[in-house]
């Protein structure tokens, strides 16, 4: 989730299934991190079908009934079929509560300032699991609800041809809940959610003060909502699962926008969470999804790897047609190369627009600029916070200024080279880690 400064200071149709060709060849399943659901890459290669969906009249996303396709041959030998009953063609965790979802399961980001409506709901269309990013003023007169409630109605429109609110809404909505208001949000925020009949929720960033998530995701639940909860250590993980979590979103360093100041990458992370999950909450349903630095198939690939059930993408749907972000961050994602030296990860980036949103312990990583150059060198001297403001005034154009502030990025940037639909990206990635899938399978 990445909030711009702007609004921290003022306040997937389908995609067709992938059609393969018949072939003697066996595919081999690839072992990996074991757990009770089939989200192996072996699984992700011989069941690329997936399952359709019927919302019913009562709940999501229990209400989502499969449509088996077993009559359908998807291009497979019998061959084939044999070695996909062997791996278990059951869903993960996560695709069993979204069947709509095609594997490998691509989540858009709840990015304040960039997740819309349009591009929750593209994402949907295309087989992926959209966010809607709702904010973090929960009081009874919030703006932010309001466009929240706004957009649930947008998107609505934009899936089903009537505005019956009856119809499940299979959508999430983000939230960040270190605001002095969290305590507010079962009175004031769940009843829109549950008016709307949304699939999920996802939370970040909790106040240490009041602990809203204890209250919260019980709510959710209760609501029957699924939660995602971000986390980006162990720690966090254990204490999300412990408050109910259904999806813990293991964020890495390589994740761009607003994460845990100390953590590691996805590489580290994934497996030791779901390890912890295994020793720990072995009679729960938890998923684990992927995020941080994540733009493309191959990356995708090495998330389920890890043993991931899904991923998330923010960086890669900033730079589409439907999110809500500047042109100009737009522009600078596909210009922006070398990820690693390009942006940087420091709560100088809210320091300099005086944000008092985020607390101690988190920071944000965003492309580097000229007055984050001046931060580590001014004048033969490391530049303070507040001459950093001063120089940010004076030194350049509003327009110029505007350029550097606040241009979250994932480490991951230098992989994207163009601006499109986001149903395109989804449909586009989601392919390229099927075949990176498959290649791997091959090298067995």
């Amino acid at each position: 989730m990445r909030p711009s400064p702007r609004s921290l200071n003022t306040a997937i149709s389908s995609a067709p299934a992938i059609a393969t060709r018949p072939s003697s060849k066996r595919v081999l399943p690839i072992l990996l991190p074991s757990t009770r659901s089939s989200s192996s890459l072996s699984s992700i290669v011989n069941n690329p079908c997936g399952t359709r969906h019927i919302p019913k009249a009562t709940g999501f996303p229990n209400n989502c009934v499969s449509l088996s396709r077993s009559s359908q041959t998807c291009g497979f030998s019998a061959a084939t079929a044999s070695t996909t009953e062997k791996a278990k063609m059951a869903p993960s965790k996560l695709r069993s509560w979204f069947p709509h979802a095609k594997a490998p399961v691509i989540i858009s980001a709840p990015m304040l300032g960039a997740a819309g409506a349009s591009l929750a709901t593209e994402v949907h269309k295309a087989g992926g699991i959209g966010f809607i990013a709702a904010g973090f003023d929960f009081s009874e007169s919030s703006a932010q609800m309001k466009d929240m409630d706004a957009a649930l109605t947008q998107a609505r429109s934009l899936l089903f041809t009537t505005a019956d609110e009856q119809q499940p809404l299979p959508l999430g909505v983000g939230f960040i809940t270190s605001h002095d208001t969290a305590g507010l949000f079962a009175a004031n925020v769940l009843p829109i959610l549950a008016r709307h009949r949304v699939a999920a929720a996802w939370l970040f960033a909790p106040n240490e003060d009041l602990k809203p998530h204890a209250q919260i995701i019980p709510a959710l639940r209760e609501a029957g909502i699924k939660v995602f909860v971000q986390v980006g250590n162990v720690a966090a993980a254990r204490e999300a699962a412990a408050d109910g979590a259904d999806v813990l979103v293991a964020q890495g360093v390589d994740a761009g926008g607003h994460q845990f100041s100390r953590g590691c990458g996805v590489v580290a992370l994934v497996p030791e969470i779901k390890a912890m999950l295994a020793s720990e909450f072995a009679s729960r349903e938890v998923a684990v999804v992927a995020a941080g630095g994540i733009v493309e198939g191959a990356g995708v690939a090495a998330a389920y790897a890890l043993g991931a059930e899904g991923v998330v993408m923010g960086t890669r749907f900033v730079a589409t047609n439907e999110a809500m972000s500047a042109q100009l961050h737009k522009e600078l994602l596909v210009k922006t190369k070398d990820g690693g030296v390009s942006t940087w990860k420091h709560d100088f980036h809210d320091k300099l627009v005086d944000s008092k949103l985020w607390k101690p312990g988190y920071d944000g990583r965003a492309i580097i600029g000229d007055i984050h150059r001046e931060y580590h060198v001014l004048g033969g001297k490391t530049a303070t916070v507040e001459e950093s403001r001063e120089r940010l005034k004076t030194g350049w154009s509003d327009d110029e200024g505007k350029k550097m502030i606040g241009k979250w990025s994932g480490a991951g940037v230098g992989l994207i080279n163009e601006i499109k639909p986001a149903g395109e990206v989804v449909v586009e990635v989601r392919e390229a880690a099927r075949k990176r899938i498959q290649e791997l399978a091959e090298l067995i």
